[in-house]
């Protein structure tokens, strides 16, 4: 994919070849075309090429909410000193290719368009859209997608289904996170550390040491889901995959902690297979197959 071009002869060739350009779209008008910045060109996406199905009102929102944004699309003419341009052609190809080529396992990179309650949606390519469900995207559970990631946010993540009868690709992240084995050996037994308590229960309190790995604490009067505490780890059980914790202190809130690179154990190539247990735990079994 190219980016701008700074010359009509260029443009003229990426009309001519159907390459797929990136601009920044700098507005929407009231008749829901949206207007372009191509480097020294200016070119237009007329509503109707601007997404795949143009007569569904539910799209509306995905229209308007480009502007500020950079948009991938094909030049297909030029008009009254403007480029007329396609996003919609941009995103056909780009989904076919998809549908070819990816498999299940496959990790890309993508880019967070907005966060419902129930999981992310992420740009995978040229404004290709996938879910990530909130039960995928770590293992240890949060109460809303916000707490992991932004809009915008580039992130990893792995294919996890592929429909293409419906066109439809939908992604996970946890696997991406590492294993069980893999977050523990960040601790160690007699460390002091920080977490995020998760969850409640009469038995403990649940804490979140990263993404991928939580433990339990005793119960402790005043302490609320959210909160940021300081804990001690007191074991590192793997026979039972449990890490167990003290809570010393409740800490001033900070601003919350969002999935960053150094979260990610696998960034490229492909998962056949992601076990979380450790082997020394029978009692139960987490993995996924791809």
């Amino acid at each position: 994919m190219a980016s701008y071009i700074n010359s009509e002869a260029g443009m003229t060739k990426a009309m001519e070849t159907g390459v797929i350009l990136q601009g920044f779209v700098t507005r929407c008008d009231s008749q829901h075309n949206l207007y372009c910045d191509i480097g020294a060109f200016k070119g237009i996406i007329p509503r109707k090429e601007a997404v795949f199905d143009a007569t569904s009102p539910s799209k509306e929102i995905a229209v308007i909410s480009r502007v500020g944004k950079p948009v991938c699309f094909k030049v297909t003419g030029y008009k009254d000193g403007a480029y007329i341009l396609s996003r919609r052609l941009a995103q056909k190809e780009a989904m076919e290719y998809f549908l070819r080529n990816l498999s299940c396992g496959d990790i890309m990179r993508g880019r967070i368009t907005h966060i419902e309650p129930f999981g992310v949606f992420v740009d995978i390519g040229c404004g290709n859209v996938s879910l990530i469900g909130i039960e995928n995207i770590s293992v240890s559970r949060i109460a809303s997608p916000f707490e992991r990631f932004r809009n915008g946010q580039e992130i990893f993540c792995a294919v996890k289904c592929i429909d293409k009868d419906m066109k439809r690709i939908t992604m996970t992240h946890k696997e991406l996170l590492g294993t069980w084995r893999e977050n523990v050996s960040r601790f160690n037994v007699g460390e002091t550390v920080r977490g995020i308590i998760r969850g409640i229960e009469d038995y403990g309190i649940f804490v979140e040491l990263s993404p991928n790995l939580s433990g339990l604490a005793e119960y402790r009067e005043g302490a609320a889901v959210g909160q940021e505490v300081s804990v001690y780890i007191k074991s590192v059980i793997p026979e039972k995959m449990k890490v167990k914790l003290l809570i010393i202190d409740i800490l001033e809130q900070k601003k919350r902690k969002l999935i960053d690179e150094s979260d990610y154990y696998v960034r490229d190539g492909r998962m056949d297979f992601f076990c979380y247990t450790p082997p020394e735990c029978a009692s139960k079994n987490i993995e996924t197959i791809f």
